[in-house]
């Protein structure tokens, strides 16, 4: 079980009503909280949620209208994303409990701090490496739109200027990464069909090529629900048209694809996780065409290379600078 969960149930007597889970993960939890209902935004998490106690959690960006009289922040890693959380949970709990429980080294502590805004916050609980919070809201907030927390910027690109449009807890909010500035500069040559941008973060690989490839059909996959409205967010804002999904890892995207552009993930909040990634490349030909190309760019140090070329038989290195790679690979 979740660390996380560990210690909510040292204090299971304050959680056995109708309480809701904010960003709870996919552990037995709801096995032992019967009262509770959860909110995800990982879509991962929602489909193993779903599989064992079906109906109980809500997948998206808004909290679910149902009842409950209290509720429980797990501790995002994004501080700007835990503050807009918060205060769509405090706004509907005025007068009872609001908890913020997560790891010392995910923010509690600096989470914690947030708290104060809607009363005086106290400790309630110290282990596994976490800690649980507890206030009673007396200062209600107004809830507040997601979209009026949206961060714009531009992109200066070659074909004009690209909007894009990010949200709290996206990947590189507010800001272009430079692993994704880098694969911006080679999006050369690139095979027309259909086209997939996995890990889409705000959309800004998918937005790119349908401009510049406008015959091109492109889908936009995150496992992140915060992710898939700021894609919808960045598309809409440029007047292109792609298809955005949520979904859990490559499985999730369509097949006979002509081009898969990714600059995949190997975090989950704050730990460490290859899996998606590694799953990526080594299912990328049963998704691409006869034919078909990846690209890709990745941290100089992953050993995405074997991967790559055990999947599709080749592989190119096209450049390597800043600390990061550009791999291209075409399916035989």
């Amino acid at each position: 079980m979740d660390p996380r969960s560990e210690v909510l149930l040292r204090q299971a007597e304050l959680f056995q009503g109708p309480v809701m889970l904010a960003g709870l993960p996919a552990d037995d939890l709801f096995g032992q909280l019967p009262q509770a209902s959860g909110w995800t935004w990982h879509a991962g998490d929602q489909a193993l949620l779903d599989s064992r106690f079906g109906g109980r959690s809500h997948y998206g960006v808004s909290a679910p209208e149902v009842d409950f009289d209290a509720a429980v922040l797990f501790m995002p890693k994004s501080r700007d994303l835990a503050a807009y959380l918060l205060d769509t949970l405090a706004a509907r709990l005025a007068g009872r409990e609001l908890y913020l429980v997560g790891e010392k080294r995910g923010g509690i502590e600096g989470g914690a701090k947030l708290l104060q805004a809607y009363g005086k916050p106290r400790k309630l609980d110290s282990a596994r490496h976490c800690q649980l919070w507890q206030v009673t809201v007396e200062n209600v907030p107004q809830a507040r739109p997601l979209e009026s927390l949206a961060e714009r910027f531009e992109l200066p690109l070659a074909d004009g200027p690209l909007q894009v449009v990010t949200l709290p807890g996206v990947f590189s909010h507010g800001r272009l990464d430079k692993g994704t500035a880098l694969l911006l500069e080679h999006l050369d040559n690139l095979p027309v069909g259909d086209v997939l941008d996995f890990g889409c973060g705000a959309g800004v690989l998918g937005a790119t090529v349908k401009r510049r490839y406008p015959e091109s059909r492109v889908t936009l996959l995150d496992v992140d629900a915060f992710a898939v409205a700021s894609s919808r967010l960045t598309l809409a804002a440029n007047g292109l048209e792609g298809e955005v999904i949520s979904g859990d890892g490559i499985d999730a995207a369509p097949m006979d694809l002509a081009l898969i552009l990714s600059n995949p993930p190997f975090h989950t909040g704050v730990h460490t996780h290859y899996a998606t990634s590694e799953t990526l490349l080594s299912k990328s030909r049963d998704h691409l065409r006869k034919g078909g190309e990846m690209r890709l760019v990745a941290n100089s140090f992953l050993r995405y290379k074997p991967l790559i070329e055990a999947a599709l038989g080749n592989c190119q290195t096209r450049i390597e600078a800043q600390g990061f790679k550009i791999y291209q690979a075409t399916r035989g």
